[in-house]
């Protein structure tokens, strides 16, 4: 093959056979993130840390006694002290208060700011070289103000965002059109809450638009956003959490970390000129490896989907 048609692309991987996750936050999603993770074995290590060292004790000795059904061996080990975040590649934070009925994740604000003033410093110390990535809520302004309060480059502080929304978009448009999920190709972007907005102008199945297909329509595209917005509220509603689905976003994050996957993803970022916005973090499509965010895709948007990004912009930028 001549030189000059030889493949640039080198995907080296920034970890060896060991990879140290730290869940920070062992209530109902971070153990629905420690479970995920245990069933697919990528941490070699995994610590799980909370304020109270009982709850954290006792969800470490139920994935033990489970140990010899797993695939891979996982050492488990539980703090309250942020200093055993040392070592961590991935620390996953899922601290803070939980959204009950009736509230959004944007009433959880000062709680949660509080609650990273005096969490995110000490991380930072333990776990210099951490990627960080943030699953609380409103997890676009913690994002931000986790990589203030860490001094982490921003490609290493990002959060869930709505790649868990954009999942549950994927599963209303594939149950209306009888395909499985996985075959959709559809995003929701920015705010992670009631600003989030889909991207229907470039949705797809196997590159054939959306409003080609026979039978979907505005109207019905309305109704699977609809359907993804509302979604959480219903779960909390009926359920009083929500937990296994945002489990399963970050074993996925965590998976694709390791493997230096350079998949794109949905993902809470700190823009810079993103259609000219920035200092403020939401989400849009992102590189992820190894590095953490390593590069940041300007997708098309129509005029519509850019009045709604400024719309999310406006109204995370009032909380900051």
């Amino acid at each position: 093959m001549p030189k000059s048609q030889k493949r640039t692309c080198k995907r080296k991987t920034a970890f060896s056979s060991h990879f140290k996750v730290t869940i920070v936050g062992c209530g109902n999603v971070g153990a629905a993130a420690a479970y995920a993770m245990l069933i697919d074995g990528t941490p070699t290590e995994l610590t799980l840390i909370n304020r109270t060292i009982d709850k954290a004790s006792g969800l470490m000795l139920d994935f033990e006694h489970a140990l010899s059904l797993y695939d891979d061996y996982t050492k488990i080990t539980a703090s309250e002290d942020y200093a055993d975040c040392a070592g961590s590649n991935l620390v996953v934070i899922t601290a803070g208060a939980r959204q009950a009925e009736g509230e959004t994740r944007l009433d959880l604000v000062e709680k949660n700011k509080a609650i990273f003033r005096d969490m995110i410093p000490k991380i930072a110390k333990a776990a210099p070289d951490a990627i960080l990535l943030i699953v609380s809520n409103p997890v676009d302004i913690l994002t931000y103000e986790a990589w203030k309060l860490s001094g982490f480059p921003r490609e290493r502080v990002f959060g869930s965002g709505t790649f868990l929304d954009s999942a549950r978009l994927q599963f209303h448009i594939a149950e209306k059109m009888c395909l499985s999920p996985k075959s959709i190709e559809a995003y929701v972007l920015g705010e992670h809450g009631d600003t989030s907005f889909p991207v229907f102008s470039s949705a797809n199945v196997a590159g054939k638009p959306l409003c080609e297909f026979e039978g979907f329509c505005d109207k019905m595209a309305d109704k699977c956003y609809e359907e993804t917005r509302d979604a959480a509220y219903r779960i909390i509603n009926d359920l009083g959490y929500t937990s296994y689905s945002i489990g399963m976003v970050i074993k996925e994050i965590a998976v694709n970390i390791f493997q230096n996957s350079r998949i794109v993803m949905p993902l809470s970022t700190v823009l810079e000129g993103y259609y000219g916005h920035s200092d403020v973090a939401l989400s849009v499509p992102c590189v992820l490896g190894s590095g953490g965010i390593e590069d940041v895709i300007e997708v098309s948007l129509n005029k519509k989907e850019q009045g709604q990004l400024a719309k999310s912009v406006e109204t995370l930028k009032e909380f900051l």
